[in-house]
C-alpha cells in the first residue's frame, strides 16, 4: 500500500470556519533612505536593496511599491507623517466625510464588537506628535507605550472584584457622557454654523466613546486568553533594540488569540542610550545626513534593524497555523512604511511602502507612473482601498483615492 504525504488541506476538517482577516500597520516617523529601500528594477526578479535583504526569506510574501504618496494633501515635512495611513493631514481634512480617518480605523469600524478590542495602537516611544491612527472625526488616537500595560490589558485575568469595579466605572462614565450630551444639545440651539460643526464633531467623538464602553461591558465576563508567554522582568526599562521584538510578540499573540484584528505600531524614536545600537549620533540627526557616508552608515544600522524586526514578525506569523491549515501571515495584511519619503530633505513624496501577507499575490516590485510637472501621480490611498476590500469592506474609495491599486492582485 502507498500513502499520500501529509498535505495542508488535511488540517482542515469539514465545516471549518474560514479564519478572519487581520490588518497590521507599522510606521516609522523618519522614513527610510530611498536608495536603500527601493529596488532599481521592477517585476519579480528585482535585486534586493540593502534594507530589503533583511526580508529575503519572505521575498514571495511581500510586495514593494514605489512612487506612491498622498500628493499635496500629505505634505508637511515631519508633520506629514500624520497622513501616512489616512492620506490627508488633519488641518486639510475639511470637506471629507470622515475627515482624515486612517485605514486601520476604517477596518476597525468593520470589525466592531466581534473582538474584545476593535483595534489597538502601540508605540515604541513617547513622541505623540507622530500618531498613525485617526478616528472618523479627525482625532488622533493615543497609542500605548508600556509593554507591561499592553500585556496586562490583553492577557491578565480579571477577578470577581475587578469585574464588579469595571462595571461600576463603565456605568459612571456612561452617566457622565449622558450629562455632557444634554448640555451640548442645549448649546446646539444657541450657536452659529461653525460652532454647530464643532459640536457635530464632538457628538461623533462621544458616540465613539459610548461604543467602546458598551463593547468593554460586553466582554467583562469573558475570560481573556491563556498564553504560554511572559515578558522579561524589566521589559519597559530595556533599550529600544530589546523592546521592539517584544511589541511584535504581543502583536502576534493579540492576533492569534483574536483579541483584536487591527493593530497599528508606531516606531517614533529609539529613546535613551542611542537605542542600544553602536551609534555616535541621534536618530533625527542621522536622518539629515546630507549624503555624508559616516551618517548614512549609522542610519543604515537603525533602518536595517526596522526591516529585520519586521522580517522576524513575518517569521512568527508564518509559523502559526490556523484551523483551516493556512497561516496567520496568510490572513494578516501587514504594511510597513512611513509618511516620510526622504527625511534628509523633509520630503513626503514617494513614500516607502511594503505590504506582506493578507491573501495577496506577492513577490514583486511595483513602480507607478508619475509626472511631477503636471502633478499626476497614483495615490497611496489606492493601496488602502485594495486592503480594505480584501479585509471585507464593500468600498470603492478611501479619502484621496482614485480607485484600487493596479497590479496588486488577490490570491484566487
Amino acid at each position: 500500500m502507498m500513502c499520500l504525504p501529509y498535505l495542508n488541506i488535511m488540517a482542515a476538517t469539514p465545516g471549518t470556519k474560514k479564519p478572519p482577516k487581520r490588518m497590521v500597520c507599522v510606521g516609522t516617523s523618519m522614513g527610510f533612505v530611498p536608495q536603500n529601500f527601493f529596488p532599481t528594477t521592477v517585476g519579480c526578479n528585482y535585486v534586493m536593496p540593502i534594507l530589503l535583504k533583511q526580508l529575503e526569506q519572505h521575498r514571495n510574501n511581500f510586495t514593494v511599491f514605489s512612487q506612491l504618496d498622498h500628493g499635496s494633501h500629505g505634505l508637511g515635512g515631519h508633520g506629514g507623517v500624520h497622513a501616512f495611513l489616512s492620506g490627508v493631514l488633519a488641518e486639510r481634512s475639511k470637506g471629507f466625510i470622515e475627515k482624515n480617518i486612517s485605514v486601520d480605523q476604517k477596518a476597525a469600524q468593520f470589525v466592531g464588537a466581534k473582538t474584545r478590542f476593535s483595534s489597538l495602537q502601540f508605540t515604541s516611544g513617547s513622541d505623540s506628535n507622530n500618531r498613525l491612527s485617526w478616528s472618523n472625526n479627525g482625532v488622533g488616537i493615543p497609542p500605548m507605550t508600556e509593554l507591561r500595560g499592553i500585556y496586562k490589558m490583553l492577557f491578565s485575568q480579571l477577578g470577581a472584584t475587578d469585574r464588579t469595579l469595571q462595571r461600576k466605572e463603565n456605568a459612571q462614565e456612561v452617566s457622565i457622557l449622558d450629562l455632557v450630551k444634554t448640555d451640548a444639545q442645549y448649546l446646539t440651539k444657541r450657536v452659529g454654523k461653525e460652532d454647530k460643526e464643532r459640536l457635530d464633531q464632538y457628538f461623533t467623538s462621544v458616540r465613539g466613546v459610548e461604543r467602546k464602553l458598551h463593547q468593554s461591558a460586553n466582554w467583562i465576563d469573558t475570560d481573556k486568553p491563556n498564553i504560554d508567554y511572559s515578558l522579561p522582568f524589566n521589559a519597559d526599562g530595556m533599550d529600544f533594540v530589546d523592546r521592539v521584538p517584544l511589541y511584535y510578540d504581543l502583536i502576534s499573540l493579540a492576533l492569534e488569540t483574536d483579541s483584536t484584528r487591527v493593530i497599528s505600531f508606531e516606531l517614533s524614536g529609539i529613546g535613551k542610550n542611542l537605542g542600544g545600537l553602536p551609534l555616535t549620533r541621534g536618530y533625527h540627526q542621522l536622518t539629515h545626513h546630507g549624503k555624508v557616508s559616516s551618517y548614512l552608515k549609522e542610519l543604515t544600522l537603525i533602518e536595517s534593524f526596522h526591516t529585520q524586526q519586521f522580517s522576524r514578525f513575518l517569521d512568527k506569523m508564518s509559523s502559526v497555523r490556523e484551523a483551516d491549515g493556512s497561516t496567520l501571515l496568510d490572513n494578516t495584511m501587514s504594511l510597513l512604511g512611513s509618511g516620510m519619503g526622504n527625511a534628509s530633505s523633509h520630503s513626503n513624496k514617494d513614500l516607502p511602502l511594503l505590504l506582506a501577507g493578507g491573501g495577496f499575490k506577492h513577490g514583486q516590485h511595483l513602480r507607478f507612473k508619475k509626472d511631477r510637472a503636471r502633478n499626476l501621480y497614483t495615490p497611496a490611498s489606492n493601496l488602502y482601498v485594495s486592503m480594505l476590500q480584501q479585509f471585507g469592506l464593500e468600498v470603492d474609495s478611501f479619502n484621496r483615492s482614485t480607485g484600487t491599486l493596479n497590479g496588486l492582485e488577490v490570491v484566487s
